[in-house]
């Protein structure tokens, strides 16, 4: 007889519901090797999927064989579908072992293939166990799309969720902390558009949540976050966003807010440049000589290190000490520090100015509910262009979809607008909020961290600072900043005497803007 190696193999799943453990396939075969008077080179032990070959004991298996490639030699199983459950792949491997001189057979579905016949049932042995896997996959591809129509999350949950069983069996996900807490943050500081993407998310790893760059871009764009969840296409049927069952983290009007801002919707306000302690103004100065952007950096002395707001081009040459640079800028703040008075009249005017302010324009819940209507119109013209065959039905199906993810977006940020009186509290906290910077803006200024005076700084001056070191140039203010300013000056005149003002006043003021004591 041939001498012959006797391959097991088991998957977890068919262990538990088959009995097909490898002790009980093991005694099998040396069984029937025995009463056959077959010999036994060795038995493969292997606990790995048969979709493939690349399976670690058989690539072993494959090792010996080549070395014993003039030798004829068997390899024996229980069942075909031991050996594979591809039959493309198991037709494959027939035919290198047949150039090896080496047969497979099976003991319970044994095939003589030197008759021609027979490999019509050996065909019909490969693929059974193959049909099986197909059957199973696509039971369990149509049981995950239901659950996913059903909004439950399938899989591994996203950062930020944790996997959870309900008493009766049923999976779910539910936020995890703090990662639920870093991720919400995440999404509010995406919404405000000052930093990019990137500073957000190796800020995000400082405060311990452990993403890498490609799986941040991904998760930033699951809508999972504000409770949806997305059915994929699939043949005929349209993608679905279907309601989770799960707890949201966030607002649909955040989440699609963020997306704008993502898209290049929505431009941000501005990119901030991470900046040393030292250098608070690093990417808000402007070179005087070639009008690039000052940089900063530190050159280290005998005992500590200087630091410079410099040109970003080499071949510019200028060059300021930022310790002096600092304190003038300091210095310069007191002239932005208001009087109690002017702020609040300042608050009075603007809230007047916005009861009174009726215009639909500037009613963004009317532009919201405008732009509704469009896409409804858009929709319903579409439909009667398809009952009259002026355009096929892959035509309507495309505008249907484009139509439907629109109005989707915009009932959204409808959902999330506040109401009028909920938008003139916002209002009255923000100007109690500016009155109160600005009455103490020496003091918020030195009292803040670098993050702290960088935003005071990008909130004064909506363009960059200029210095040529002698004389400052003309900087523009941030308008409302003007406005309390100019009030600010004409109170102080009467404080001293002066006639009166108009409550009907300009918001344009002189310009205004810092210069260094010393340069070198």
């Amino acid at each position: 007889m041939i001498p012959t190696y006797l391959y097991i193999r088991v998957s977890t799943d068919e262990q538990a519901r088959r009995g097909y453990s490898l002790s009980e396939q093991e005694d099998r075969l040396l069984q029937y090797c025995t009463l056959n008077g077959i010999e036994v080179l060795g038995i493969i032990r292997e606990d790995h999927s048969a979709k493939t070959f690349n399976r670690p004991e058989w690539k072993k298996l494959m090792i010996k064989l080549k070395k014993k490639r003039k030798m004829a030699v068997q390899i024996l199983c229980v069942k075909w579908d031991r050996f594979s459950r591809s039959i493309e792949a198991a037709y494959e491997m027939i035919g290198i072992l047949r150039s090896l001189s080496v047969t497979v057979n099976s003991i319970e579905q044994p095939v003589d293939v030197s008759i021609p016949e027979n490999k019509m049932m050996l065909a019909i042995y490969l693929a059974v166990p193959e049909v099986e896997n197909d059957r199973r996959a696509l039971n369990v591809f149509y049981g995950m799309r239901k659950a996913r129509r059903e909004g439950r999350w399938m899989g591994t949950a996203t950062i930020g969720y944790i996997n959870r069983i309900t008493p009766d069996g049923k999976k779910y996900i539910m936020p995890k902390r703090p990662e639920a807490d870093i991720m919400k943050w995440v999404f509010e500081e995406l919404a405000k558009g000052i930093y990019a993407a990137e500073q957000i998310r190796k800020m995000a790893n400082e405060k311990g949540l452990k993403c890498e760059r490609n799986n941040f871009w991904k998760i930033i764009r699951n809508p999972v976050y504000c409770g949806i969840i997305i059915v994929p296409p699939y043949k005929n049927e349209e993608m679905e966003f279907v309601k989770g069952q799960h707890q949201p983290i966030i607002s649909e009007a955040l989440f699609y807010k963020v997306q704008d801002i993502l898209n290049g919707n929505k431009r941000p306000i501005a990119t901030k440049v991470v900046s040393k302690d030292m250098l608070p103004l690093r990417g808000f100065l402007q070179c005087p000589s070639c009008s690039r952007m000052l940089t900063g950096s530190a050159s280290k002395g005998r005992n500590r290190h200087y630091y410079y707001y410099h040109c970003s081009s080499s071949a510019c040459g200028c060059r300021f000490k930022a310790e002096e640079v600092n304190r003038y800028f300091e210095r310069e703040l007191l002239k932005y520090k208001i009087m109690p008075q002017a702020g609040e009249l300042f608050k009075m005017v603007v809230l007047e100015e916005y009861r009174l302010s009726n215009r639909e324009e500037l009613d963004e819940r009317a532009t919201l509910f405008k732009k509704i209507e469009e896409q409804e119109a858009i929709l319903s013209n579409a439909r009667k262009k398809l009952m009259k065959d002026e355009i096929d039905s892959s035509d309507f199906k495309i505008i249907k979809i484009e139509c439907s993810e629109e109005l989707k977006k915009l009932e959204a940020l409808l959902a999330g607008l506040p109401s009028k009186s909920q938008n003139l509290r916002t209002i009255e906290t923000l100007l109690d909020n500016v009155v109160e910077m600005y009455s103490n803006i020496d003091k918020h200024y030195l009292e803040a961290d670098i993050e702290g005076k960088r935003r005071i700084i990008g909130s004064m001056y909506p363009e960059n600072l200029c210095f040529d070191g002698t004389e400052h140039r003309t900087v523009r203010l941030n308008e409302a900043l003007s406005l309390i300013l100019l009030i600010n000056n004409e109170l102080d005149a009467i404080k001293k005497g002066k006639d009166s003002f108009n409550l009907n006043l300009s918001p344009e003021v002189a310009r205004r803007g810092i210069e260094p004591l010393f340069q070198e």
